[in-house]
């Protein structure tokens, strides 16, 4: 009997070791599986990322160029104010400081309005 006892333990022995194999195989497949997943998700993401800095890259070919010709439009703009303040400089500079110095040199002495209305 005890051969039939010794037999059936070396039996469940073996199977238990046979379960531990599968379970092993499933263990590994599982982490293969795993890692295959991440490669793939991270192969989309790249493919994502790639796809939306094309389309900014674009939007944004589309759209400097209205800011460019804006820029070019207000610079402009302001050389020709530049230029015009820079004629009226010239043109009346010396008669500007002409009636500042007359005004600085001839003094006409008045008593201020608020003293005549007082008396």
């Amino acid at each position: 009997m005890s051969a039939q006892n010794s037999a059936g333990i070396q039996t469940l022995l073996d199977a238990e070791r046979e379960a531990q194999k599968i379970v092993q195989k499933a263990r590994a497949y599982r982490t293969q599986k795993v890692k295959d997943a991440r490669s793939e998700a991270q192969k989309e993401i790249e493919e994502y990322k790639k796809q939306k800095e094309n389309e900014f890259k674009e939007f944004e070919a589309k759209h400097s160029g209205v800011n460019a010709k804006a820029e070019e439009e207000a610079t402009k703009e302001i050389e020709q104010t530049l230029g015009d303040i820079e004629t009226a400089t010239k043109e009346k500079g010396p008669r500007v400081v002409e009636d500042l110095l007359k005004a600085v040199t001839d003094v006409k002495p008045e008593p201020h309005r608020n003293v005549a209305a007082s008396a």
